[in-house]
């Protein structure tokens, strides 16, 4: 190899280096329900504004998932320091609707696989794949409204 010829190499090696630590590990967690609907993506401050135009469809949807006890919900990530209930969503998990990482048949909720806990998503900025209910606002009924029907997590 003459020098040219390496000269013309080495930014093609420091680009793939430099997208290959780009790359995050995002995890995917998927169900069979729903696979052949169109989800609609938008935002969550817009959902909110608009609940009830989007009642019964299905959505993607990106936030701030907080889980606890008696707390699974989805808060806008911009105003994640002011979690008011009023402007997040109620996140319904159904055990209708398995959810698989992708590629292996280890579930969002296994407990084993996860060392007795939840699957770590606290906290965490998540893309969600669900329909809206306009009218049911967690059992507690403090929401605007919740997403049921999860059919894709990424994490």
């Amino acid at each position: 190899m003459t020098k040219a010829s390496i000269a013309k190499i080495i930014p093609v090696l420091l680009l793939c280096a430099v997208l290959q630590s780009c790359t995050h590990n995002k995890k995917m967690y998927k169900s069979s329900c729903d696979i052949d609907k169109k989800f609609k993506r938008i935002t969550l401050p817009h959902l909110m504004d608009s609940l009830s135009y989007y009642d019964n469809q299905c959505v993607e949807v990106r936030g701030k998932y907080m889980q606890d006890k008696e707390l699974s919900a989805l808060f806008n990530e911009s105003a994640f320091g002011r979690r008011s209930k009023s402007k997040a969503l109620w996140v319904e998990f159904s055990p209708d609707c398995p959810l698989y990482l992708e590629g292996t048949r280890i579930g969002f909720f296994d407990y084993d696989y996860n060392g007795g806990k939840l699957t770590p998503a606290n906290n965490q900025t998540i893309v969600l794949h669900g329909v809206i209910n306009a009218h049911y606002k967690s059992h507690s009924g403090v929401f605007n409204g919740s997403i049921g029907r999860i059919s894709y997590i990424q994490l």
